[in-house]
């Protein structure tokens, strides 16, 4: 249910509602609006009808059904966007963010050296994997610890946020200490136990969609971050899984015109992914601008050839550079800065 309180109600006739939402056995989430508040109140659907009898409080305007599965992600609570800030960033704005960066961190001159070359070409946040979940147990899985601590200070050295890939529940509070944002990759799009986890930090969250999911499931998983306090939530469309083999994955841009519609949380592309090639990450990348992105993710490296992971999907600097050039004259038409 959704309690939208009246635009003149008081801070005590909110915090009125919120112990009764409590009282009555349900999680409530307040959601401050320019002209209002509202309350997501989440919990056993079975019973959720007894929430109607808080129209009666003093300060209550309506209580309305929530009718998507995915309640917190639903614009039914909240209509205006969400804008994410980390530092001096915002995500979801009127700017395309550009996220770049390698796909694992292999060495201090690597991952600084990047930093520094992103950002000068208009990067706003520096990606980088410290820990690397990998189809074969015997390709390289990362650094871990020690890359957290490259990262960091790469990101120090650029001034940029920093993001990477949190793959274990028992790693949320360790990669917390070094980084902006916390990214779940693909193949943990649906470790319920890490969603709730990563739900439980403080930190924004990038949530990449399942290779083979859905988009209510995809959204049902931001839910699990939402449903745990966290609500700082940016959903990243990487391709999904179908018959072509042409390229590692099929970009699904669609997604983000249904998304749109579906959810006020930002959504973001990673066409390094989707694509595999680095050929097709720049026409990908302009694509993306075009069908409404709030921003990109790419992988960047400065020798392709010598990465240790993802080096056929990694653009150069020259490349990235390039890029971005491009990308500015397809963000002014897409009314982005």
């Amino acid at each position: 249910m959704v309690i939208v309180m009246k635009p003149e109600a008081t801070a005590e006739q909110l915090q009125e509602v919120i112990s009764k939402i409590e009282e009555l056995g349900y999680k409530p989430h307040v959601i401050y609006g320019t002209t209002r508040s509202v309350i997501g109140a989440v919990g056993d659907e079975r019973g959720k009808f007894v929430l109607q009898s808080l129209e009666v409080m003093d300060g209550v305007e309506s209580v309305i059904p929530i009718l998507k599965p995915y309640k917190l992600a639903s614009k039914e609570v909240k209509k205006e966007k969400s804008i994410i800030k980390v530092g001096n960033v915002s995500i979801g704005g009127k700017e395309l963010i550009i996220i770049a960066g390698p796909c694992a961190i292999e060495n201090e001159e690597q991952i600084i050296n990047t930093a520094k070359a992103v950002k000068s070409m208009g990067a706003h946040i520096l990606r980088g994997g410290a820990y690397k979940p990998r189809t074969s147990p015997y390709t390289f899985q990362g650094l871990g610890e020690e890359g957290l601590k490259l990262l960091k200070k790469a990101g120090e050295i650029a001034n940029m946020p920093v993001v990477t890939e949190v793959v274990n529940p028992e790693h949320v509070d360790l990669v917390c200490e070094y980084v902006d944002i916390l990214q779940i990759g693909t193949r943990n799009s649906q470790n319920f136990e890490l969603l709730k986890r990563v739900g439980q930090t403080d930190k924004p969250v990038i949530l990449k969609r399942g290779m083979s999911m859905t988009i209510k499931e995809w959204l049902m998983s931001a839910e699990y971050i939402l449903s745990e306090g966290n609500r700082n939530v940016i959903l990243c469309e990487r391709g999904i899984r179908t018959f072509e083999t042409a390229t590692r994955n099929t970009l699904d841009l669609s997604a983000i015109a249904v998304l749109k519609e579906e959810t006020h949380l930002p959504v973001i592309v990673d066409p390094s992914h989707a694509t595999g090639f680095a050929k097709y990450v720049p026409c990908m990348a302009y694509a993306a601008v075009a069908a409404g992105t709030d921003g990109l993710m790419i992988e960047v490296h400065p020798q392709p050839e010598k990465a240790f992971s993802d080096g056929p999907q990694s653009l150069n600097f020259n490349s990235f550079g390039k890029m971005v050039e491009k990308l500015r004259q397809f963000a002014s038409i897409a009314e982005k800065i």
